[in-house]
Order: structure tokens, then sequence, then C-alpha cells
């Protein structure tokens, strides 16, 4: 069961970046829970998460495999995301883009974390027939 970092908790984000590729290829179900956890902000900033796929982790594909819809706050933000129809995607990575505006100093600050966990196919199955039921 593939449960990785892409960033350590707390990591520290004032410019734009990527993590390093992590190796998806030997996880046995292709859905995974991607989690952001930020811990702290400044006011005026925003943070930008996309999550891009590779089969060999040297190029990777132009536009990303899934977003995050843009953050402000501090809490933890979960994302499902789901490879199966992206067969080729043996490495993920992510990247971000922060920004900055109004009155002060102009860099942004972020402390952020970012933890990918692949989910089991038996809590997407249990899932599944949960909305069945409502």
């Amino acid at each position: 069961m593939l449960d990785a970092l892409l960033l350590p908790a707390n990591t520290v984000v004032t410019a734009k970046g990527d993590s390093e590729p992590l190796d998806v290829s030997t996880a046995s179900n292709p859905v995974f829970l991607l989690t952001l956890s930020v811990t702290s902000v400044v006011e005026q900033e925003a943070i930008d998460i996309s999550l891009y796929t590779s089969a060999d982790s040297a190029t990777w594909e132009t536009k990303p495999v899934t977003s995050l819809p843009q953050k402000f706050y501090v809490g933890e933000y979960p994302l499902l995301l789901d490879l199966s129809a992206v067969p080729n995607a043996k490495y993920v990575r992510a990247h971000w883009e922060v920004s900055r505006w109004g009155r002060g100093p102009t860099t942004p600050k972020f402390e952020i974390g970012l933890r990918l966990r692949e989910v089991p196919p038996q809590a997407l199955q249990a899932e599944a027939e949960a909305q069945t039921r409502r």
C-alpha cells in the first residue's frame, strides 16, 4: 500500500516549484488520495497545486492530471486522484504556484505538506455500495 509524502509537513513555500518525482508503478490500485495540509499562511495570498504524470520521470505531460482549487487558508484539503485512465503514469509530481497581493511584503509564504496515499479497492467498493443505498 503506497503512502508517501510529496512534500514533508511544514515545508516553507515562497515561490513556484515542483516536488521530487514519486514512483507509483508499484501501487496495486491506481486510485490515490492526495491531501494538502496548509499549516501557515499570511493575508492576501493564494496557492495553486497541480499533479503531473510521467512514464519515465524525465519527460512530464504538459497538462496536469488533476488540480486542487486555489487555496487561501489553513486547513486540510483532500482530492481523489484516479490514474486508471492514464496507463503510462508511472511517476507523479506536484507543481505549485503562489501569489500575494495587497500591502506589505510581496513575497508569499506558505507552510504546506502533500501526502499521497493509495486507496484500497475495498474502500472504493464500500463507498459505491453506500451511494446506491442512499
